[in-house]
């Protein structure tokens, strides 16, 4: 059995169009970037301040409970840095650091946690990202107005010629929305440079009211339905 061709017959003519849908919504996460860091002259002394730093900003955001969707620790590093001048290499400091991904679906609690964990002594805060879940019904609006919008775009096309859809072909998702993190133009990035042992309970700064940023869906189908034949 021969396949039919994908440009239709006379008897069986075939209609191709494009379907887009774009919405606006409300982002449901955001993520920021923590990174903690240490430097001393003693690489033991390094680590064990990188580790009390570390352990301090886990147990701070944990304190946000179900308000924090997902914690990861990313990249840890040790670095010796040597002296620039003299004989023979020798160490001048060490330099640690510890990267912290953080995603919470609480942007009131995301304000007043970015503003502690940057009240942090040499703690540095990145961000925020805003996204939608991947589960978010928004992505599936979306791919529905886009069908709808190729069905109509189909029957105004037969219409234009005096008869009807037959049936659906093909069906093909062009360019379907995707989960990515969006953030302003300029990033933010908060610097904590606190006294050793971060700022005393009654000096905790106000927190930051951050703006969550609408997201941009968008979905996109090709649609090949097959027309009755109509009288040219």
């Amino acid at each position: 059995m021969t396949e039919p061709t994908p440009y239709g017959t006379p008897d069986t003519p075939r209609l191709s169009v494009r379907g887009e849908a774009h919405i606006e919504a409300e982002p449901e996460l955001a993520r920021i970037g923590i990174t903690v860091t240490a430097r001393n002259t003693d690489r033991r002394a390094t680590l064990t301040d990188l580790t009390h730093r570390n352990n301090t900003t886990l147990d701070l955001v944990k304190t946000y409970g179900d308000h924090v969707e997902k914690l990861e620790t990313g990249t840890f590093t040790l670095t010796p840095e040597f002296t620039r001048h003299g004989r023979g290499e020798r160490i001048r400091t060490y330099h640690g650091r510890v990267h912290i991904t953080a995603e919470l679906n609480d942007f009131t609690a995301l304000g007043e946690l970015a503003t502690r964990l940057a009240d942090l002594e040499l703690t540095r805060v990145d961000g925020p990202w805003w996204s939608l879940r991947r589960t978010s019904p928004v992505h599936a609006d979306a791919r529905r107005q886009a069908v709808h919008e190729a069905v109509q775009r189909a029957r105004e096309y037969a219409d234009a010629l005096g008869t009807t859809l037959d049936a659906l072909v093909e069906l093909a998702d062009t360019a379907a929305d995707d989960h990515t993190w969006t953030h302003a133009p300029t990033p933010r990035a908060m610097f904590g440079a606190a006294a050793p042992g971060g700022a005393a309970p009654d000096d905790t700064p106000s927190a930051l009211d951050l703006e969550p940023q609408r997201q941009q869906v968008r979905a996109q189908v090709n649609a090949r339905f097959t027309l009755h034949p109509p009288t040219l």
